[in-house]
């Protein structure tokens, strides 16, 4: 039998390929067969399930409720998480601190926070103090779950009435838990996370624990937390003390602690208790009859015009503490005594040279607000003013108030140029010529260019073309990594806030703070160290133990070498005495600075220091509208002179690195030990026989004579040609 030759290869595929169809074919018909009888098993068993009118209508409402109620339960749980992330096991005992601060010579100037005080628990409050609380801010409150639909619908109504929000519809337990836990922000995110921890607050405390929550924690006005802190500040009484005359204006806080408080607008105070005494007849709390005794006799506060306290500087001190706290440099201390640095014969000078300055010469200029910071040379700070009335405005523009520095920006480009090249000094000849990157060319004050020049003279002449350039040259030809540069440098000296990069950002488009420029300029004056700001000096607990220390948990980085240090010293002290900023001078004392101007005359700044301090000073206004030719050197200048004059009386004065000593060997040292050199200047004066007293008003009779020779010294006379600002427009002069 003779053997078959083997098949072709291409022969075997296609066999194979015609067994697979058919093995394909087959099992699918076979599958398919399968499913239909499997589907007609199904179809006769579910006939017996099969429901018809009422009972089908019911099974379908239930259906589709289910299946949207999973969904929505979903959704809740996505919404409840972050709200529910923001509580802690312990919250009850730290979610808040109770901070009593001390002035530099260990004087109590305020509280912040809570009192934390649980001797008064929630019968010991007046009657009426409940009463008047619950009939203005939650009516319902013993009958809703933390949210009151009821409330909230009837609060809609009432608004939509009066044409605005006239009723709020948050109940108190929603208060609380904003109080509590989060900020006020308006924002969406905030009112449902508010939603939600009313809810679990309700969960997990009582009624009663809530309402005594609120009443201890609700701010008040006046730097008081809770009904407690604010019959002792407004008052001067214990709570239980408290009339119904005052329990209503007291009550009337919680709505708008500072537009209601009494010590800033009393007539508008009283307005609001009236409308709370009638809620509280409204509520059926009390009669008409009852509150006629208190409307005929309203609450009349405690008087405190007299009495002042450094509240800027205290609402910045609190959020440093916390800071601190935050990073649990405290342990467990939660009622804590912080020691600060500040100066309270400083601040009050500080705040009334301001004041003075914007009453005598705010017309003129068109200026409306301004803002100082004043620090020892390793960021100890002594004053702060945020604004120029405090009841008026909480803002604090010295340290959130975010503007475009100008001209005083330009020492962080010259520092950043001398550290990446070390050949450049201050005699180095440098040419101001037109320079543009892309479509935008700065151009001087002057309209005009000045050729060769030292770097010296550039910057004291505040050139613009020059640290355009030199961006430029510290990039190697890439403007954009010589600014990258530039931002580094300027964040490691001690701006916080991220500066925008743009190719105006040399001469200062970008945002700063007063506070940030303070401690920025300090690194010039202690010889290249930074100064991060701080107001903590020492922190002891309730029981008087030394919990942190500055100089002992905080120690300082050096940033800058000392070499650059110098030589920008010898030039920014060139700025005060021949150049932009000569009305700063202090007579006597070696000083050095620098003054900024913005595009439009939007913002004027002066920025410098002696060796013994640091100090910025701005003005403008909050809508960003321009002031009337107002430059650095003007008012700034002036300003900064009058503070810091006060600031270095009977002082021994340190020399800047680098600066000339010549005009300190006129001034005569108060020779103090080293020991007392870090405090006040303005402390000299315990020294001799003058009272505190005394010695402020002394100080105030002088300034009082120094404001009639400003309002007749004082000038718009334009600064040297060259001085500028930021540009941020092509082709725009920049002022000086």
């Amino acid at each position: 039998m003779s053997q078959q030759p083997p098949l072709p290869f291409s022969t075997r595929v296609k066999r194979a390929a015609l067994w697979f169809d058919a093995w394909l074919n087959s099992t699918l018909f076979q599958s398919g067969r399968g499913l239909a009888t499997a589907w007609e098993w199904y179809s006769e068993k579910m006939k017996c399930l099969r429901f018809r009118g009422a009972p089908r209508l019911i099974l379908d409402l239930t259906s589709e409720a289910t299946t949207l109620g999973t969904l929505g339960a979903v959704i809740m749980l996505a919404l409840a998480l972050p709200a529910f992330r923001e509580t802690e096991d312990d919250w009850l005992k730290t979610q808040d601190l109770a901070v009593t601060f001390l002035d530099r010579y260990g004087q109590e100037v305020g509280r912040r926070g809570l009192h934390l005080d649980d001797s008064y628990k929630l019968e010991d409050f007046p009657d009426y103090m409940i009463k008047a609380a619950l009939a203005t801010e939650d009516r319902r409150f013993y009958d809703h779950w933390g949210i009151d639909p009821i409330g909230t619908f009837r609060a809609l109504l009432v608004n939509a009435q009066g044409g605005g929000v006239v009723q709020g519809g948050s109940s108190i337990t929603q208060q609380l838990a904003k109080n509590l836990f989060l900020t006020n922000e308006r924002s969406l995110e905030r009112k449902i996370k508010e939603a939600f921890l009313a809810l679990w607050l309700e969960f997990h405390l009582t009624k009663d624990e809530i309402l005594k929550l609120y009443l201890d924690r609700a701010y008040m006005g006046g730097g008081a937390h809770g009904v407690v802190a604010a019959a002792d500040y407004y008052f001067s009484k214990p709570a239980k003390e408290l009339t119904l005359a005052e329990s209503a204006m007291l009550a009337g806080l919680f709505k708008a602690p500072t537009k209601y408080a009494p010590h800033v607008n009393l007539p508008a105070a009283r307005a609001r208790a009236n409308e709370v005494l009638r809620n509280m007849v409204e509520a059926g709390f009390l009669t008409e009859g009852q509150i006629q005794i208190a409307r005929r006799n309203p609450a009349t506060p405690v008087n405190r015009e007299r009495e002042t306290t450094p509240d800027f500087y205290l609402d910045w001190a609190f959020e440093q503490v916390k800071a601190v706290a935050a990073q649990k440099k405290f342990g467990n201390e939660r009622v804590l005594i912080v020691k600060t640095p500040l100066d309270t014969a400083l601040q009050r000078h500080a705040e009334q040279t301001l004041e003075n300055m914007l009453r005598q010469h705010g017309r003129q200029y068109k200026v409306g607000q301004g803002a100082i910071v004043v620090m020892d040379v390793d960021g100890a700070v002594r004053a702060v003013v945020g604004g120029r009335d405090y009841g008026q405005s909480q803002f604090n523009r010295a340290t959130g108030g975010l503007r475009q520095p100008g001209s005083s920006f330009k020492p962080f480009v010259y520092a950043a140029a001398l550290t990446t090249n070390p050949k450049l000094r201050p005699n180095s000849i440098v040419v101001d010529q037109p320079i543009c990157l892309g479509n935008w060319c700065p151009q001087n004050y002057g309209r005009s260019f000045s050729g060769s020049m030292p770097l010296v003279s550039a910057l004291a002449r505040s050139i613009n073309s020059i640290p355009v350039r030199m961006s430029l040259e510290i990039g190697k030809g890439n403007a954009k990594a010589g600014r990258a540069v530039i931002i580094d440098t300027a964040k490691r000296m001690g701006l916080t806030h991220p500066l925008a990069d743009s190719s105006s950002l040399p001469i200062g488009a970008a945002e700063v703070t007063p506070i940030d420029m303070a401690a920025s300029y300090a690194v010039f004056a202690n010889g290249g160290k930074r100064a991060d700001p701080y107001a903590a000096w020492e922190v002891r607990s309730s029981s008087g133990e030394v919990i942190y220390r500055h100089d002992r948990d905080t120690p300082p980085k050096q940033v800058l070498d000392t070499r650059v240090v110098q030589d920008m010293n010898f030039m920014l002290n060139k700025v005060v005495e021949e150049g932009t900023g000569k009305r700063a001078a202090l007579e006597g004392i070696p000083t050095a600075g620098k003054t900024g101007t913005t595009n439009g005359y939007k913002d004027a700044w002066f920025v410098g220091f002696t060796g013994n301090m640091t100090a910025a000073v701005w003005y403008g206004n909050d809508d960003s509208t321009p002031m009337n030719e107002m430059t650095g050197g003007t008012l700034p200048a002036l300003t900064w002179h009058e503070v810091m004059n006060l600031a270095h009386q009977n002082v021994e004065i340190r020399p800047i690195p680098g600066a000339s000593p010549a005009n300190a060997n006129r001034v005569a040292s108060a020779n103090r030990p080293a020991a007392d050199q870090a405090q006040s200047p303005s402390q000299a004066f315990l020294a001799g026989t003058l009272s505190r007293k005394s010695y402020e008003v002394l100080g105030g009779i002088g300034t009082l004579f120094q404001s009639v020779d400003r309002s007749v010294t004082l000038g718009k006379a334009p600064e040297p040609r060259g001085s500028s600002a930021a540009v941020n427009t092509p082709r725009q002069i920049a002022m000086p």
